[in-house]
Order: structure tokens, then C-alpha cells, then sequence
């Protein structure tokens, strides 16, 4: 818990201090299968610094990523549908406003149902997580501001 709350103290350090240094562009890649799409919001480019990478995640109907680790912490925060979130083997199914997460060097799985997509805000900490995960991923050009 108190890493948590140390990763939140983090990351609203960091948003206040973007609220002066707005970030207009995002860079957004997708699966192998084209199943998730990772919308990349904050990383060293942008925020200056690796105490962590913010990403929106977009997961596709019927989706299950299988069992794997992260090299950082990972928070999610639904934003809409549902995501089955397996820690260890341990589910709970995260709702929108639900909150799970999952620390190294635990084994996470993440699934979907089929009613629609899943989308979440990520967080990970320490920074350097989202290039690892999109350097397997096709970078999406023309993003939006």
C-alpha cells in the first residue's frame, strides 16, 4: 500500500507540474493482433524525467494477453467496460473507477468479455515500460493531438 500511495504522490507531482507544460501530442501503437491499442500520453520524451510512463489502454472484445511480467509497477484505472485482472492467479474483475495493479516480479494476465472493448489509464513506475511493451507493437502514424 504504501508503494501506492507513493506512486500516486508521483504521479500528482507530475501532473501539476504539466498542468504549466501542457502535452499536445501522443503517440499510439497496436498489438501484433490488433487487439489493444496503447496510446502513449507521458515517457521520458515528454515528461523529462523516468519516474513513470502514463498510457491510455484499449483492449478489444474477448482479449486475454496471457501470463506475464512487468520490469515496473503497473497501475490500472478503468475508465470504461470491464477488465479481468489475474494476479498470480488471484481474478477480480475491475469495473469502471476500479483500481488494480500488480508489482515485480508477480505474473499479471488481463482479459476481456465479450461485450465490447475495455479502456484504462496506466501508470508505471518506474518509467521505461511502455517502450519496452511498443518496440513489439506497430506504431500507429498520424496520431491526434
Amino acid at each position: 500500500m504504501r508503494i501506492l500511495k507513493n506512486l500516486l504522490f508521483i504521479v500528482a507531482g507530475s501532473v501539476l507540474t504539466l498542468a504549466a507544460q501542457s502535452v499536445t501530442t501522443s503517440t499510439k501503437f497496436v498489438s501484433p493482433n490488433g487487439a489493444t491499442e496503447l496510446k502513449v500520453l507521458l515517457d521520458a520524451s515528454n515528461l523529462g524525467g523516468t519516474e513513470l510512463d502514463l498510457g491510455e489502454m484499449t483492449f478489444g472484445p474477448n482479449l486475454d494477453s496471457g501470463e506475464h511480467v512487468h520490469g515496473a509497477t503497473e497501475i490500472f484505472y478503468v475508465l470504461s467496460g470491464e477488465l479481468e485482472h489475474v494476479v498470480n492467479g488471484k481474478s477480480t474483475i475491475l469495473k469502471p473507477g476500479m483500481v488494480g495493479f500488480v508489482r515485480p516480479p508477480d505474473k499479471v494476465r488481463h482479459k476481456t468479455g465479450p461485450n465490447g472493448s475495455t479502456k484504462a489509464l496506466v501508470i508505471w513506475a518506474p518509467g521505461g515500460e511502455a517502450a519496452r511493451i511498443s518496440s513489439r507493437w506497430r506504431k500507429v502514424e498520424g496520431m491526434e493531438k
